[in-house]
C-alpha cells in the first residue's frame, strides 16, 4: 500500500506534464495535417463563427446570440456538407496512421526496376507516372485502368511510357512487386497555389497523395526532372539516391533486407 501511495504521489507530479505533452502532440499533428491541405479553411470558418459568438456574449447582443444559438445545429450540418472533402481526407489520414501498428511488412526491391526506367525516360524526355501503394486501397483508381498483374521490369515500364501507346498517358499502379494496372487516371490536386509550370502529371501525383497514403513517382516530360509526391507534398527534381532513401523509408525497404520475391532481377542474366 505504501508503494502504491508513493507511485500515486509521483504520478500526481508528472500528470500535468503528461497531460500538456499529449495535448501539444495532438495539436501539432492536427496543425501539420491542416497546413498540408485546404482543411485549414475549416479552422478559419470555425474561428470566425466563434469570434462572432464571443462578441455577441461580451457586448450582450441578444439578437445575434439568439440567432447563433438557433442556427448552431444547422451550422454543424452545413460544415459537414461544405467541407466534406476535407473532413474525409482528415479521417483518411487518421486511419492511415502507423502509431499503433505492430510487426514488419515483407520487403521487396521492386523500386530498382522503377528507378532504372525513370532514369531512361528522364534522358529521353518522356513522361512517367508510377503509384506505389501502401495501406490505402486504390481499387477505385485501378478499376477504369487496364489490369496487367505483370512481373515488374524496367523494360515493361519503358515500353508503356516510352512509346505512344494507349497506356502512356495514365499511371501505373504497383503493389507487392507487381505491376497491377496501367492507364489509370488519378484525381487532380485541389491545392490552389501549385506552380503553374507543373503539368497534369504533377497535379495528378499530388492529388492522389492528398487523398491516400500512396507514394507517386513522376518524370517530367518537359525537364526530365524526377519527383516524388507523398503526404500531400510534391518533392520536385530529386536525385536517384534521394528517391531511393525516401522510398526505402516510406515503403519499409532496407538494403540488407532485399527480397526479390515476385520481382524480375534484371541484374542477373537469363538462363
Amino acid at each position: 500500500m505504501e508503494l502504491f501511495d508513493r507511485v500515486l504521489y509521483i504520478y500526481n507530479y508528472i500528470r500535468p506534464v503528461l497531460d500538456i505533452s499529449i495535448l501539444a502532440f495532438l495539436l501539432y499533428e492536427a496543425y501539420k495535417f491542416m497546413s498540408k491541405s485546404n482543411s485549414i479553411q475549416i479552422v478559419k470558418a470555425l474561428i470566425i463563427v466563434l469570434f462572432a459568438y464571443i462578441i455577441a456574449v461580451v457586448l450582450d447582443l441578444k439578437t445575434l446570440r439568439w440567432l447563433l444559438n438557433t442556427l448552431a445545429p444547422g451550422l454543424v450540418i452545413a460544415f459537414a456538407v461544405i467541407f466534406q472533402p476535407e473532413i474525409r481526407k482528415l479521417f483518411l489520414k487518421i486511419g492511415q496512421s502507423r502509431w499503433f501498428a505492430f510487426g514488419a511488412r515483407s520487403k521487396h526491391t521492386y523500386v530498382d526496376s522503377v528507378l532504372m526506367a525513370a532514369e531512361i525516360l528522364s534522358k529521353q524526355r518522356r513522361g512517367m507516372l508510377v503509384v506505389f501503394t501502401r495501406h490505402t486501397k486504390l481499387d477505385d483508381i485501378m478499376q477504369p485502368g487496364t489490369r496487367l498483374n505483370a512481373d515488374l521490369s524496367s523494360s515493361l515500364l519503358v515500353t508503356i511510357f516510352g512509346m505512344d501507346t494507349p497506356l502512356h498517358d495514365g499511371a501505373c499502379v504497383i503493389q507487392g512487386g507487381k505491376l497491377i494496372a496501367a492507364g489509370c487516371f488519378l484525381p487532380l490536386s485541389e491545392v490552389y497555389d501549385i506552380k503553374k509550370t507543373f503539368g497534369t502529371r504533377h497535379r495528378a501525383a499530388l492529388g492522389l497523395s492528398e487523398v491516400s497514403d500512396a507514394v507517386v513517382l513522376v518524370v517530367s516530360e518537359e525537364t526530365g526532372a524526377i519527383s516524388l509526391a507523398y503526404d500531400s507534398k510534391l518533392n520536385y527534381d530529386l536525385s536517384i539516391s534521394e528517391i531511393t532513401k525516401i522510398l526505402e523509408n516510406l515503403l519499409e525497404i532496407t538494403p540488407d533486407q532485399y527480397n526479390l520475391e515476385d520481382t524480375i532481377d534484371e541484374s542477373k542474366p537469363i538462363g
